[in-house]
């Protein structure tokens, strides 16, 4: 764990929740939205994993399991990684801060590989300008406006000095935030009907097994997710970056 890159959350989960299935199939978007909830609350990737491992320990001795159907999301492994993570918080309590990361590991992105990113990210927001800006020109002014700070800071990748991924990333995170409301208030509303209806469908089989807060959590990330779809564009968070 010392060695984990800390911008492959996503991709460490997934390939674990691959292997441990013995099947790799696509993530569905409401396993993503999982995936996003556990990011955003700082739920440390070996909380994760462990829960992942008891909730396939629990789903073997069921009776679906025990008939060999196979565990189909994670959505199931909600509560046990929820677990994990209250008791790997309470282990460290009063044991001071740990260092989660090498401070002699190599930078885990090129610098090539991060002003690609930036650099097709500001490329799509400014082709949705393009598309959306006759009907939508306030839209089509912040799509511009973040299409040129993703511009700026590329600058950053020009120091000579280590790169501040954590700094990089919380830009990004500011202007993740600021394209979601603005997309929000721009959607149009049978769009977005059609998105909250093909929502309440995916989750429909996992709302007993979460609770309000859980469930708020995912819809909400499963709303983001969509809503950048349905405008063609790419989440801008280092997390996306593979």
């Amino acid at each position: 764990m010392a060695q984990f890159n800390y911008f492959n959350y996503f991709t460490e989960i997934e390939e674990y929740f691959w292997r441990k299935r013995g099947a790799h199939l696509l993530v569905s978007p409401v396993d993503w939205a999982i995936l996003e909830t556990w990011q955003k609350a700082g739920i440390p990737l070996d909380a994760v994993l462990r829960g992942i491992d008891r909730a396939f320990e629990s789903y073997g001795r069921s009776r679906r399991g025990t008939a060999g159907k196979p565990l189909k999301s994670l959505a199931y492994c909600v509560d046990a990684v929820l677990e994990a993570a209250a008791e790997a918080q309470e282990a460290a309590a009063g044991t001071g801060p740990t260092v989660e990361r090498s401070k002699k590991e190599t930078e885990p992105f090129s610098r090539a590989e991060l002003a690609n990113f930036l650099d097709d990210n500001a490329r799509k927001l400014l082709g949705a300008a393009e598309r959306y800006g006759p009907a939508l020109p306030e839209l089509r002014q912040r799509f511009a406006e973040i299409a040129r700070a993703l511009e700026d800071a590329k600058a950053l990748l020009n120091s000579p000095a280590k790169l501040d991924l954590e700094d990089l990333e919380r830009r990004l995170t500011v202007l993740e935030e600021k394209l979601t409301a603005a997309l929000n208030a721009a959607v149009d509303a049978e769009a977005m009907l059609k998105v909250r209806r093909e929502m309440d469908q995916a989750l429909a089989s996992y709302r007993r097994k979460m609770s309000a807060e859980q469930l708020a959590l995912v819809e909400r990330q499963y709303l983001q997710k969509r809503l950048f779809e349905l405008y063609g564009l790419s989440r801008l968070s280092l997390y996306y970056l593979k």
